[in-house]
């Protein structure tokens, strides 16, 4: 059986196709019989080229499109074309039926681009708000935690003032007392050796009187009485200079600073910028860009549209 598909062509990951008559035993990269056109369907135009005569030659002698040919000849018209010749319509009639069918398609994919853009613009205005209030969360949290790190220092710094305070004032009230007692001990001790000093003294003038009237008779004849008190010299021992050791030097150790390059992806970007990143940077200098985190569909089709390139 001959058939109308398409054959691969191209590089790994950015094929392009062309539309060949082939007999259907032969394999994909096989033998052909004729080339038809050729379709790219990763640039974004999708671009098609075709020859319209050989295309309706080979479906007239009974070449079976494949579904992808048949769905790119029925997207073209070719299809409609072909009902409308087997109706026995003339050119002229033919030519105005697609020209009206092509009309009408053209209004129904304006309808559904706009449609589409305004869908794509409201998804970008969601996604857009969503990181806002996204920041602003994480502003108030930080915000938050760092208003309620100020208070507890603030409570532990009232509570250790307090503490001396209180520490202060307990101390304050032991010690008055305590000196109050070392002074009532002084004043008695006082008084103690006053009363001894004066004991003696009473006893010694008691025993002078008697010896006093035997004194008028016979005087002393040499009454000389030398003190001399020895002073002892007291040295102090000087006191040894222990020689405290040395601290041992040690050499500064180096740390070597490891500078990370911090990637930046695009999910530290709102949308708009992230997509204008993508657009104006290479793919090589992209990788890593978006992670696998990165829930924002604008966002992923845009990094997609840059690898089909």
């Amino acid at each position: 059986m001959i058939k109308l598909r398409l054959q691969r062509k191209g590089r790994k990951k950015r094929p392009f196709y062309h539309i060949v008559v082939a007999d259907s035993r032969s394999p994909r990269d096989g033998r052909i019989i004729e080339r038809l056109g050729r379709f790219d369907n990763v640039s974004e135009d999708k671009k098609l080229t075709y020859d319209e005569e050989r295309v309706i030659h080979w479906l007239k002698i009974g070449a079976q499109p494949s579904t992808t040919v048949r769905n790119i000849l029925k997207k073209e018209g070719i299809l409609y074309k072909m009902h409308l010749m087997r109706w026995g319509k003339d050119e002229e009639e033919i030519e105005a039926a697609l020209e009206e069918w092509r009309q009408a398609r053209a209004d129904r994919e304006g309808e559904d681009s706009v449609s589409r853009k305004a869908r794509q613009k409201e998804q970008l205005k969601a996604e857009e708000q969503a990181y806002k209030k996204q920041l602003e969360e994480k502003a108030a949290a930080a915000a938050k935690e760092l208003e309620k790190k100020k208070e507890e220092e603030a409570k532990a710094k009232a509570e250790a003032e307090a503490a001396e305070k209180a520490e202060a004032e307990v101390s304050e009230e032991t010690e008055a007392p305590a000196e109050e007692k070392k002074t009532e001990a002084k004043a008695e001790t006082a008084e103690a050796e006053e009363v001894k000093e004066e004991a003696p003294a009473k006893e010694e003038a008691k025993a002078e009187e008697p010896a006093k009237e035997e004194a008028k008779a016979e005087e002393p004849a040499e009454e000389k009485k030398e003190a001399e008190p020895e002073a002892e010299a007291k040295e102090e021992p000087k006191a040894e200079k222990k020689e405290e050791p040395k601290a041992e030097e040690k050499a500064p150790e180096k740390e070597e600073k490891k500078e990370e390059a911090v990637a930046q992806l695009s999910t530290d970007m709102n949308a708009n910028e992230a997509i204008e990143h993508i657009k104006n940077t290479s793919v090589e200098d992209l990788k890593g860009f978006v992670p696998e985190e990165e829930d924002r569909v604008t966002v992923q089709r845009a990094w997609e549209s840059k690898q089909a390139e």
